[in-house]
């Protein structure tokens, strides 16, 4: 079963006087436990084609279906209620709110979709063990390494146990051994069956995913697999 599919989706920018098409008439579909990793150079479309996936964005024309559901015509509120339940964000600067401690962090997702709070923290605590910071339950983000951290960012994206995991460069600001352990929690959570999608410039981490499309000038050069 495809959990992604775009149709013949493109996106127009207005900027002044100027009409910038960031992504042109693109195809694709994403099987449920794939991994994918998407690379391109600067304004290759990558980041406009992760706005889109995350629901962030809506398309200029085209049609995106997530988890069978067309997602690309929705309004904002639809598009909030969506990227709540079913998209998992892991972002290449963490996101994690300072005020919060680690437990706080994960359970922040839950709260907004009304799961109660002893369910929410029983998640949580089960989610931070997964990601080997049970001894940091209670740490806030600025006492926690990069990797740590990130880690904590995996365990809230996994908190509403979503269709998709979208990470965006997610070892970006991290050393090479800390980013190693990231992506070996991304390819457990591949082996558990999570469908993933990775936006990256490194191709030793695009060919660790199953799959890799490359992007250029808002169309698919190319869809390898890996």
């Amino acid at each position: 079963m495809d959990v992604v599919k775009i149709e013949n989706l493109s996106k127009t920018y207005q900027m002044g006087q100027t009409r910038l098409r960031a992504l042109k008439e693109v195809d694709l579909a994403v099987s449920r436990g794939q991994y994918l990793a998407i690379m391109g150079p600067s304004g290759s479309g990558k980041s406009t084609l992760l706005n889109l996936l995350g629901c962030l964005d809506r398309p200029s024309s085209g049609r995106y279906y997530l988890g069978g559901s067309d997602v690309s015509g929705m309004d904002d509120t639809e598009l909030s209620q969506i990227r709540g339940k079913r998209i998992g964000f892991i972002f290449q600067s963490y996101n994690l709110i300072a005020q919060l401690n680690v437990l706080e962090n994960i359970e922040l997702p839950m709260f907004y979709q009304g799961v109660s709070a002893i369910e929410s923290s029983r998640r949580a605590r089960e989610l931070v063990e997964m990601v080997g910071l049970g001894d940091r339950m209670k740490h806030r983000p600025w006492e926690l390494s990069g990797g740590q951290q990130q880690r904590v960012a995996i365990a809230r994206a996994l908190a509403n146990d979503p269709v998709i995991l979208l990470a965006d460069e997610p070892t970006g600001n991290l050393d090479s051994a800390s980013g190693a352990e990231i992506l070996g929690i991304l390819e457990t959570l591949h082996n558990q069956q999570k469908t993933i999608i990775v936006v990256t410039h490194d191709t030793a981490i695009a060919q660790r995913a199953q799959r890799t499309i490359h992007l250029l000038d808002g169309r698919i050069e190319r869809d390898e697999v890996n």
